[in-house]
């Protein structure tokens, strides 16, 4: 990946997302909220022109005059037109373009940072491209056997959580942890902490799998002979990792003050708790990839889609991510 001048302008791009959805809304919205709010910022939103337009139009926003010295748009043409709130899977296609778009400019170095709006994955699949998320097709196209799903709260003291497993049946996460998927997971977590979060010793508190994180076996084994081998691996190779813990109790403010990021061993594990307390305004950061990717922390909302109800806020902070994450790793 060729690397961009430290004294140039930070290129990040914005994939819109499901056409149908709220993305190309909520991108529209985000830019004309933010200002100058990114001064060493320049915009390349990836998406139908004439859809970027009419959407920016419903929910007041000038897109036209949005446009300049700092955003531009490269036209994507959709594959049928396309109405708010109404999925058709002819434009399936048109999703991943805009997405590989991204990807490539991100690996060819014209971008130093990608942000995605929210896709719908049933339209991709009936569009004949089996698709599992974005998390997972970004590390198939960029080539990377192993990639960490974290979402973040903002704020002063941002709660991260990233997981051991992603999109899985629950009946499939215990065979899918293992000691060296676990030590790999918490190495990339803390070289990215480090690399694009500027956190020079990142802390690490993980959870358990089971309830009460195995209760000395008595509710499962994977803590004693998969979580804790691991741990005790990663803390030899200068990871700052602790665990296992319950999950029930972890989420607690005075264990959280001395966190940098949580690992929780499945989706629906960390997740909820994050959410409930971030929504809105979280991100989705995809970790240990050889770019820079954020999203927001919601789905398509398609019943919002056109009404100008939805709120851009966690898209505003997923490209604020972005933008810090390329400072400091341009930095490095």
């Amino acid at each position: 990946m060729t690397t961009a001048s430290s004294s140039a302008a930070l290129q990040i791009a914005i994939t819109t997302g499901e056409p149908a959805g709220v993305g190309p809304e909520l991108t529209a919205q985000a830019l004309a909220a933010a200002g100058a709010h990114w001064p060493d910022a320049r915009f390349t939103v990836l998406g139908d022109a004439a859809l970027l337009a009419d959407r920016a139009q419903a929910v007041g926003v000038d897109w036209h005059a949005l446009q300049g010295r700092r955003i531009t748009v490269e036209h994507h043409p959709l594959g049928v037109p396309s109405q708010p709130g109404k999925l058709d899977a002819a434009n399936g296609r048109y999703v991943l373009a805009l997405l590989d778009a991204a990807i490539d400019g991100a690996l060819a170095g014209r971008f130093d940072a990608i942000v995605t709006a929210p896709l719908q994955k049933s339209m991709i699949n009936d569009a004949g491209v089996p698709f599992t998320g974005h998390t997972e097709y970004l590390a198939g196209r960029t080539h990377t056997p192993h990639v960490v799903m974290m979402l973040a709260g903002t704020g002063q003291r941002p709660l991260r959580v990233a997981l051991a497993t992603t999109h899985l049946p629950l009946k499939d996460v215990a065979a899918a942890l293992s000691v060296a998927g676990i030590v790999d997971t918490l190495r990339i977590i803390d070289h990215d902490l480090r690399r694009h979060f500027g956190l020079p010793a990142p802390r690490i508190l993980v959870t358990g799998l089971n309830p009460h994180a195995g209760e000395n076996g008595y509710l499962g084994r994977e803590e004693i002979d998969v979580i804790a081998p691991a741990l005790k691996q990663a803390n030899a190779q200068g990871i700052d990792a602790r665990g296992p813990y319950p999950a029930d109790t972890l989420f607690q403010p005075r264990y959280l003050t001395e966190a940098d990021c949580v690992l929780a061993m499945f989706h629906d594990q960390g997740l909820p708790v994050l959410k409930y307390a971030t929504f809105g305004e979280g991100i989705n950061v995809t970790l240990g990839l050889p770019i820079i990717r954020t999203s927001v922390d919601h789905g398509t909302a398609l019943d919002l889609a056109g009404t100008g109800r939805a709120d851009a806020g966690s898209l505003v902070a997923a490209i604020d991510a972005a933008v810090s994450m390329a400072r400091h790793r341009r930095a490095a």
